[in-house]
């Protein structure tokens, strides 16, 4: 498990960023928000190749972007309540495409419930020449998705970690985890 808050850099792909190509992965938050609550939650990649995960219109949105080719795939949930929830995406990888691209399946949660589900594929290389980073709280460069731009600040609300996991870990309380890792000094990315 990958562990990252807001008050962290930009991490580039190519150093210290988890590795999703290839392989099943989840993406978790534990959020606090408000009813005027938008912007990015987690970003990776770019316009010429990313993922986000991200509240616009009061609504859940994770954008998986193949390598810039339209359209976007993109996943949406119904209204968000105020408060604090745990939000984020499973995408299950279920075969190798023609193209060694990852196909399978992307469900999209919060609080443990899911809100949307659909066919997703994910790209075998990375996402941008450069390794366009990792971010919480923003998206640098080039938005991941069209429906921001950039830098997309997360505004309205607490983002109190995120997780990206490629093993087969259960849920885990991210705010305590985030706690006990800065307590130890320990933080794995």
């Amino acid at each position: 498990m990958y562990l990252a808050a807001p008050c962290m850099v930009t991490m580039g792909m190519c150093i210290v960023a988890v590795d999703v190509r290839g392989r099943s992965f989840k993406i978790l938050a534990n959020i606090e928000i408000t009813d005027k609550c938008s912007g990015v939650i987690f970003a990776h990649g770019s316009r010429f190749g990313g993922h986000s995960l991200f509240i616009k219109d009061k609504k859940l949105c994770y954008v998986y972007n193949f390598l810039g080719i339209m359209p976007e795939q993109r996943y949406v949930s119904g209204e968000l309540k105020p408060g604090k929830n745990t939000v984020g995406m499973e995408f299950i990888r279920e075969k190798a495409g023609e193209h060694f691209e990852s196909i399978g399946t992307m469900k999209l949660y919060v609080n443990n419930q899911e809100v949307a589900s659909g066919p997703m594929r994910t790209q075998a290389g990375k996402f941008t020449l450069t390794g366009d980073g990792l971010c919480v709280g923003w998206d640098s460069g080039d938005a991941v998705s069209q429906m921001y731009k950039t830098p997309g600040d997360f505004t309205g609300g607490t983002i109190f970690g995120v997780a990206v996991s490629i093993g087969k870990d259960q849920y885990l309380d991210l705010e305590k985890e985030a706690q006990r890792l800065m307590a130890d000094s320990i933080v794995s990315l």
